[in-house]
This record gives C-alpha cells, sequence and structure tokens, in this order.
C-alpha cells in the first residue's frame, strides 16, 4: 500500500477562491484543478454541471443570480463535496440548512466557518496517518497466523474490511447527527407555531 498517493487530499482554500463571482464552467474548473490529482481514475469526475444542477434543485445552496456562483456558493460547495461521499443528498440537505438560512438572513462569517472546518481536517490527516500505521502493522501481525505461502492478498482483504468497518462506523455517527439537526429543527418549527396567538373570534 502506497501510504503517500492515500494521503494525498487536497482541500479549496480561502485563498484558492476569487472574489469575483464565477460563471458555473469556471467553478467546475477550479474544482477540477484542486481535486483532479486525488481522483481515482481519469474518467472520474470532480464537478460537473449536472451535480451543481442537482445541489441547486435540492436547495443544497441558496439560490444563484445571474448564473453567477458567489464566494458563499463555492465554500457550500467545496463542503458538499465532502459530503456526498457518505451521506445522501436529503442528509446533505439537512446539514447545509442551518448555514444557508444564516447566510440568507446576513449575520454569518461563513469564512471563520469554513477555515474552521479546513483546520479540522488538517488535524484529521495526521490522525487518520497515524491509525492506518496502526492498522497496517497489526494487519500484518494477524496475517501471519494464516497458514497460506501467500497472504499478502488476504491481509489486503483484512485491512479493506477493517476499514470499511471504521467508515461504516464514522458514517452512522455523522447522521444521527443529521438525525438530531432534523429533529431541533422539527422542534423549533413546531415551538413557533406554538408561539403564534390565536386569532380572536369575531
Amino acid at each position: 500500500m502506497e501510504l503517500e498517493k492515500i494521503m494525498k487530499e487536497n482541500q479549496i482554500q480561502l485563498e484558492d477562491i476569487p472574489e469575483i463571482d464565477l460563471y458555473m464552467d469556471q467553478v467546475i474548473q477550479l474544482f477540477e484543478n484542486k481535486f483532479g490529482s486525488s481522483k481515482r481514475n481519469e474518467e472520474e469526475k470532480v464537478l460537473t454541471k449536472t451535480m451543481i444542477n442537482n445541489y441547486a434543485k435540492g436547495k443544497l445552496f441558496f439560490p444563484v443570480k445571474n448564473k453567477k456562483y458567489t464566494k458563499e456558493h463555492l465554500i457550500l460547495i467545496a463542503l458538499i463535496y465532502q459530503l456526498k461521499g457518505s451521506l445522501s443528498i436529503s442528509d446533505i440537505k439537512t446539514t447545509m440548512n442551518g448555514i444557508n438560512d444564516r447566510i440568507v438572513e446576513g449575520d454569518f462569517h461563513l469564512d471563520h466557518f469554513y477555515q474552521l472546518f479546513l483546520d479540522l481536517t488538517a488535524q484529521n490527516l495526521e490522525t487518520f496517518k497515524n491509525d492506518l500505521q496502526n492498522q497496517l502493522s497489526t494487519v500484518k501481525v494477524e496475517g501471519e497466523a494464516l497458514e497460506e505461502t501467500a497472504s499478502t492478498d488476504l491481509e489486503k482483504v483484512l485491512m479493506v474490511s477493517s476499514l470499511v468497518h471504521m467508515s461504516n462506523l464514522y458514517r452512522k455517527a455523522a447522521e444521527r447527527l443529521v438525525d438530531d439537526l432534523a429533529e431541533e429543527k422539527t422542534d423549533k418549527q413546531e415551538g413557533s407555531m406554538d408561539a403564534k396567538p390565536e386569532k380572536k373570534k369575531r
């Protein structure tokens, strides 16, 4: 396993995002330039017009004006890019709802929030690097117990199974948090309805 390839994760930094609004083709090019090197193969697409249109139709980000995408749109699309690997479109919408509402209301420092996310991803990468090394060492020891002359492929199967299991645990934890967000929104809506004064009968 080539650790360098696995650890190759790019992120769109705040300084990568132009201050001017971009057309869709320019947005796609920006993402391709930044994430292209981490694609699994040449056929894989980082971002397409269909993807962006689906995100817009699904209301994963606030409406675009004059077919141009603002800095806020690019940050949201970068977050969606990360989320779509593990969450459904519906779960992503639930996750992003609060952020979109705050942006529309005009009282939210999205730059600061996104920088916090970037800081976390940098820490996650270091944690993952250490965990992966530990997993590889453990699998190597376990693999030696296999009574096979060529156990390398079996060690890889063990590693794949272990990594997928860990991935599933993290995904389930994320989904639980999404459910919490959905419940909180429902509670707020119900609370708002209860707070409305009753109309006086004539």
